[in-house]
């Protein structure tokens, strides 16, 4: 710390929410990505437009208690230091669309992390959420990544099969549920999850090249 005749210096407060930025490492014109979206990474004040939507998106799932569930996943701190490996998507109107995010392992420099993934359902089967991975996969390989993790809940088929058609292998468990191996007690008492994983190949690196 630096020190003054009259004593130190006080620390300089940091900006809560630095603002957005447009200049994202992949545009709107990356190959996996759809083009009548505009994208962009997230800033702070983001949170609280992703929050706003889970419920209608999800269908209310699990009711009180998967909103509560849904919005504890997505705390402010992913929105405002993640925010390189992460991504939204907005309609022409400036409504959100879809949006990711995901980070790089801090303990783990081959490894990347897909946490929380969501699409408007008027938009899906349109290969928004594919095209979504897809970008992921790329900016993890061009940081050094060698494999991107992910985890999705246990009965979760349509979630199950899209992991599985996009490359990710299922992770063995020690309980099956409908056949599927589940990891026990992953987020803690009775939180059982899917665990997938999936290898970052030459293709991945390929489209980062292209962005």
């Amino acid at each position: 710390m630096i020190r003054t005749p009259d004593g130190p210096d006080p620390a300089p407060t940091p900006s809560p929410d630095p603002p957005a930025s447009s200049d994202h490492p992949a545009s709107s014109d990356h190959p996996a990505l759809p083009g009548e979206l505009r994208w962009r990474r997230p800033g702070g004040a983001d949170q609280a437009r992703v929050l706003a939507v889970l419920d209608d998106w999800w269908g209310a799932l699990g009711g009180e208690a998967g909103s509560r569930q849904r919005a504890l996943l997505l705390p402010r701190l992913f929105f405002q230091h993640f925010a390189d490996t992460s991504l939204l998507g907005e309609a022409t109107d400036g409504r959100l669309t879809a949006f990711l995010i995901g980070f790089r392992s801090a303990a783990q420099p081959d490894a990347a992390y897909i946490h929380f993934v969501g699409v408007d359902p008027a938009l899906r089967r349109r290969g928004v959420a594919a095209g979504l991975y897809r970008w992921f996969f790329a900016q993890a390989a061009a940081g050094g990544a060698r494999r991107v993790d992910a985890i999705t809940s246990p009965g979760n088929a349509t979630s199950v099969a899209f992991h599985t058609a996009i490359g990710f292998r299922i992770i063995p468990g020690r309980r099956t549920v409908d056949g599927v191996d589940v990891q026990v007690d992953y987020d803690g008492p009775g939180l059982h999850r899917i665990a997938f994983t999936r290898p970052l190949t030459p293709a991945d690196t390929a489209r980062a090249s292209e962005s």
